[in-house]
């Protein structure tokens, strides 16, 4: 027996307002990393690492891969421990961590009776950190190691150091160009963007996330970082383009593993990979322009 229209109904609006709490949770505990910045914001992407890594090893061997979990996480939290660390020893550190990972995994994967298809879990292996661990090192560089400073003397006024509005900026540019993107594609959609990868996603969407990834880049970056508001538009159409690369890369990766989510522990989103894979390569691209900002200054 089928479910009626208004069951139908009521299961969307209660799913939608499940993602709403959810992401206000989420959200709300990711600010408070982003707030006090350097070891907290190395605590935030740890976990984020840490449970990311354990989902995308566990959807591989639902397909019957067998990547070597102990090198993905122990590479992935180097990568977050690099960027902590001055520039001179981040080089080192990520020298030493890759060379390691190469003299490790090898021998280990000598150890097993049978070689069928042992390249490829070689491969994987090095693939879920590069994948995830390495991108979120990323926001441990954009918010850098600089403290909020209250100064009361001055009225009382709040100052963010740039590295915090940045990383904002990101974070804010990408949750708001994906929930723009969905009920602009719920609500529009006619034109499917990549149908073979992600049904769901639509041109009207994306049309839609930009527009709103615009007002939010140029609310977080001209005024508390004097950012001319021409780049502020570039840097939301390079966050927008990155988001929505980023879900599709996670898109595929699931079809490839055959799951709907990858995991469970995030009610109405899914897994931890399903909620950071379009930050991840926003991560990059807002770091590379900050960098350039900074050379342009």
């Amino acid at each position: 027996m089928g479910v009626s229209k208004p069951e139908k109904q009521n299961i969307r609006t209660s799913s939608v307002g499940l993602r709403w709490l959810t992401a206000l949770i989420a959200g709300t505990i990711i600010l408070f990393f982003v707030w006090f910045g350097d070891w907290g914001a190395f605590v935030a992407t740890f976990l984020i690492v840490v449970l990311g890594s354990f989902e995308f090893y566990y959807m591989l061997i639902h397909v019957g891969y067998r990547p070597l979990i102990g090198v993905s996480l122990g590479l992935g939290i180097l990568f977050l421990i690099a960027a902590m660390l001055p520039p001179a020893m981040h080089l080192l550190v990520l020298e030493i961590g890759l060379g390691a990972s190469l003299l490790i995994s090898f021998p280990w994967l000598f150890l097993r009776k049978k070689y069928d298809g042992v390249v490829v879990d070689w491969a994987l292996t090095l693939a879920i950190p590069i994948y995830l661990g390495w991108p979120m090192s990323f926001a441990v560089l954009i918010r850098g190691h600089d403290f909020v400073v209250w100064r009361p003397a001055s009225g009382g006024w709040i100052y963010l150091p740039s590295g915090a509005w940045w990383l904002l900026a990101a974070l804010f540019g990408v949750w708001i160009f994906d929930g723009a993107a969905f009920f602009a594609g719920r609500y529009f959609g006619r034109h499917k963007l990549a149908p073979l990868v992600s049904p769901g996603k639509t041109w009207e969407g994306v049309v839609g996330g930009f527009v709103f990834c615009i007002l939010t880049c140029l609310a977080f970056t001209v005024v508390p970082l004097g950012i001319p508001w021409y780049l502020a538009i570039l840097l939301a159409l390079l966050i927008g383009s990155a988001a929505t690369l980023g879900d599709l890369a996670e898109s595929l990766i699931k079809r490839q593993t055959n799951v709907k989510d990858s995991g469970h522990m995030m009610p109405g989103h899914g897994g931890m990979l399903d909620r950071v894979d379009s930050c991840l390569f926003a991560l990059i691209v807002v770091y590379i322009f900050s960098q350039a900002m900074q050379v342009l200054k």
